[in-house]
This record gives C-alpha cells, structure tokens and sequence, in this order.
C-alpha cells in the first residue's frame, strides 16, 4: 500500500451509517470502497459499494473499526472532498462534496473534472 494520504474526509454521520451498513451486510472481511468511473450524465461517476477485494493501488483509512479505501486513480478527482450522509427526506443520503468538480449533474451522482 502506499504512503500517501487518504483523499477524502469522512464526516460523523457518513461513518455511522457505514457502520450499520456494513454489520448489516455481515462479512467479517468487509469494507467500504468510495471512488469514481467513467460514465454518468457528467463524465465520472461517484462509486460507494460495499467490498471485501483489495486492490494493490488502495489507499486505507480506518476509523472507529471501519475500514474505507479508495484507488489512487481516483484519489486525484476526489482530493480534498468530503464525504457525508443526511437523513433528509428530499436529497438525502449519502453525498460527496468535490472541490474538484467543475460542474455536477442534477442529481449529485455524477460530475465534470475541472481541466489540469
């Protein structure tokens, strides 16, 4: 594994519903992976699953005995972002806040990279 910094801040609420998310799921070897694609209605997709693969390029952060990993690959669109939850009925749910968005798509799942 590398060295470098976990990309993303999890925030409290985040990481309580991970929590239930993950005793609900029941593998002793599971761990959420927060990262991005190619596709959505903006040119990446934000991706949060549920996983038990590691991937030799992960980067590992554990907090309060739950682990959470993103690829370095996308560690470089998600630098700096926040990753949150809130229960609200509209637009609730779990949601990342990019700086590096240029523009995001209506519904918060996908966005635009600003150009480097």
């Amino acid at each position: 594994m590398e060295t470098q910094a976990f990309p993303i801040q999890v925030t409290d609420a985040a990481l309580a519903q991970v929590k239930r998310l993950v005793a609900k799921d029941g593998r002793p070897d599971v761990f959420l992976r927060l990262g991005v694609k190619g596709g959505g209605c903006s040119g990446l997709e934000y991706l949060m699953k549920l996983d038990t693969e590691r991937k030799p390029i992960d980067l590992e952060l554990v907090v309060d005995g739950v682990t959470i990993v993103c690829d370095t690959k996308s560690a470089k669109f998600l630098s700096g972002s926040k990753f949150d939850y809130t229960g609200n009925l509209i637009g609730g749910g779990f949601a990342f806040e990019n700086p590096n968005a240029a523009r995001s798509c209506g519904c918060g799942t996908s966005f635009t990279p600003k150009s480097a």
